[in-house]
């Protein structure tokens, strides 16, 4: 199984790309970007799915136009952060809809959750009665955003050295 970048040549590096950018694009019109024929490239593609490098496609939705435009970033600190109590918080958080984004955070804080909802009210809600009663939590401080400057969903360029 492959598991670092540099077990990935410059082809599938370039099939990760092209799929980061366009998950529906055609086999036939990978290998055409990627600079090979159609059979190479789709042993690749099920190479990479099968070796876990790609996990999956879905589709990117605007949140704006679905009326999600408020954005909150919430530090979490939490009473206790023993494995035990981690992995109820994590069950937890994964439960809860408006979450989009969960991390463990090495910092005066344990996790930033990123929030996404309709309206200040609709956060106000979800933050009295969803985040302050997951397991744990000591207390949050919130940030809302104003703007959202970059969110591409992409990752960094994967060419390594």
């Amino acid at each position: 199984m492959q598991n670092d970048l540099s077990s990935l040549d410059r082809f599938d590096q370039a099939i990760l790309t092209a799929l980061a950018e366009d998950g529906r694009i055609s086999v036939t019109d990978l290998a055409r970007r990627i600079g090979l024929s159609k059979s190479p490239t789709q042993a690749r593609l099920k190479r990479l799915e099968a070796d876990g490098i790609i996990t999956g496609y879905r589709a990117m939705l605007d949140p704006i136009r679905l009326g999600l435009d408020h954005v909150a970033f919430v530090e979490v600190r939490l009473t206790d952060t023993r494995e035990k109590a981690l992995a109820e918080f994590n069950a937890s958080v994964r439960r809860v809809a408006e979450i989009e984004q969960a991390h463990m955070i090495a910092s005066n804080f344990d996790y930033l959750l990123k929030i996404r909802t309709r309206s200040m009210k609709e956060y106000r809600t979800v933050l009295a009665e969803k985040i302050s009663s997951l397991p744990h939590v000591a207390n949050t401080s919130t940030f809302v955003a104003m703007e959202a400057v970059k969110e591409t969903g992409l990752l960094a360029p994967l060419e390594s050295g």
